[in-house]
């Protein structure tokens, strides 16, 4: 048995007797040993396409191959992602964030365009930034809003394109990049509207044209793909977040796990591989993010 100190189990709290290897929080050497990683993936914006690939799938396959494992992709959505990881579901009540319940633990590691956010942080080890983001809001083409002029002032501009909502419906995804209470839209008087069909913000974009809502929320990697496939529907209005970081996340138990996957990730931006993940499944995507494919160069 393996034991964990008071400190690394808070990711790992389902008590371990009589449990298969298969259903702890396994840091690396337990992944070596059992001899695969399981990657909890989503569906999503090209980072997981469903058909095999996607940049996160291939990120994290060569990770699986440069530990010497066989790498398994465990499919989920975003509600139940971190449960997935934690065996345990995660509460947020405004800044505070607990756990609760007992579930089975499913992957790994979470890649899949999952966003940096300091409630998550509470729970998660996060790795280096995989992929650069930012929540936009988004009409369709028809709307009577125009597009936000834009400035070198990034939260000035947030604050102009907040003020377009108005009494507008906006379509939301709570526990996702997309939940309007992290860009301090709730109790705001935003006539919030919450998609519930699913967990797939694949959907957000079909439900606006459905008319679902007057508005949504979208982030940059998925609405450079919805402004090529909904080509002539919709239009961005402006941006409602500052530039975010997407990563690779751990139970606060695998430390030694998420930093082989730091090591890997920065030999393979050193070596051109990473660059060519981008341009494959996000060509276009280093004009809006100079900075950030700068930082990385």
């Amino acid at each position: 048995m393996i034991a964990l100190s008071k400190g690394l189990a808070l990711g790992c709290t389902l008590v371990l007797a009589g449990l298969s290897s298969a259903t702890w929080c396994a840091d690396l050497d337990e992944i070596r040993e059992r001899g695969e990683l399981r990657h909890l993936g989503i569906k999503y914006a090209n980072f997981v396409t469903g058909s095999g690939d996607g940049f996160d799938v291939e990120l994290v396959k060569g990770f699986a191959q440069e530990l010497g494992v066989d790498y398994v992709l465990v499919d989920t959505n975003f509600y139940n992602v971190m449960r997935d990881l934690l065996g345990k579901d995660v509460v947020r009540n405004g800044s505070e964030v607990t756990l609760e319940g007992d579930y089975p633990i499913r992957g790994d590691m979470i890649a899949a365009g999952f966003t940096v956010l300091p409630w998550r942080e509470q729970v998660l080890l996060y790795s280096q930034p995989t992929f650069p983001s930012q929540v936009l809001l988004v009409a369709r083409s028809e709307s009577e809003l125009s597009p936000i002029a834009g400035s070198d002032d990034l939260s000035r501009d947030i604050l102009q394109t907040k003020a377009l909502i108005g009494s507008k419906s906006l379509l939301v995804m709570e526990r996702t990049c997309l939940d309007p209470a992290n860009y301090g839209l709730t109790g705001a008087g935003v006539d919030l509207k919450s998609y519930t069909k699913s967990s797939n913000l694949n959907e957000m974009v079909p439900a606006l044209l459905n008319e679902e809502a007057e508005l949504t929320l979208l982030d940059v990697p998925d609405a450079i793909l919805d402004l090529k496939k909904w080509a002539g529907n919709i239009k961005i209005v402006g941006p409602i977040s500052e530039h975010q970081d997407l990563a690779a996340a751990f139970p606060k138990s695998s430390p030694a796990l998420r930093d082989a996957f730091d090591d890997y990730l920065a030999r393979i931006k050193a070596d051109g591989t990473y660059d060519r993940l981008v341009d494959k499944y996000y060509p276009g995507i280093r004009r809006y993010f100079p900075g950030f494919f700068e930082r990385d160069s």
